[in-house]
């Protein structure tokens, strides 16, 4: 009776244990990083003092699972100028195989950098180097930081009408 009650409990264990590769295998189941797109650099005003525009992304999530974004900390650089860092804290989710697009708002003051500038937009059709550095933040509560790194660059006359091509 003693080995018919071992037995059992063997075969319950195994039993239990196959049951539980399912569930190991969605816990450890592959995750790609999304792909984040900078679609778009909007200004939105333009003063002396302060400059706002409207950073556009789309961020392509290719799991089976959806995705929580819980912010984005970004750094944008012209040339070598710091002309902007911020934070970004609006929580959405990213449903499975989908996309999202968001938009995150950005206040600068060009103003201690206006003589650089100015220098940069003499020549107007020379390129000027940009280049955008930020973590995106994912998941509910413990999640993971998507490094985005874009650099580009943009010619100043295609900016400015007013200038002759």
């Amino acid at each position: 009776m003693f080995s018919q009650a071992r037995i059992l409990i063997t075969i319950s264990f195994a039993l239990l244990l196959s049951s539980l590769t399912g569930c190991v295998s969605w816990v450890t189941s592959r995750y790609e990083e999304p792909e984040v797109h900078l679609l778009n650099v909007q200004v939105v005003k333009a003063h002396l003092l302060e400059q706002s525009f409207k950073l556009h992304f789309r961020i392509d999530n290719t799991n089976d699972r959806g995705m929580w974004v819980r912010g984005l900390h970004y750094k944008i650089r012209l040339n070598d100028v710091l002309l902007a860092e911020g934070e970004y804290d609006d929580r959405f989710r990213v449903k499975p195989h989908s996309s999202r697009y968001f938009v995150v708002p950005i206040k600068t003051n060009l103003w201690q950098h206006l003589k650089y500038l100015a220098k940069l937009l003499e020549k107007p059709h020379n390129p000027i180097h940009y280049r955008l550095e930020g973590r995106l933040k994912t998941g509910l509560l413990f999640g993971r930081s998507v490094r985005i790194e874009r650099d580009g660059e943009i010619i100043p006359g295609d900016l400015i009408p007013e200038i002759p091509r």
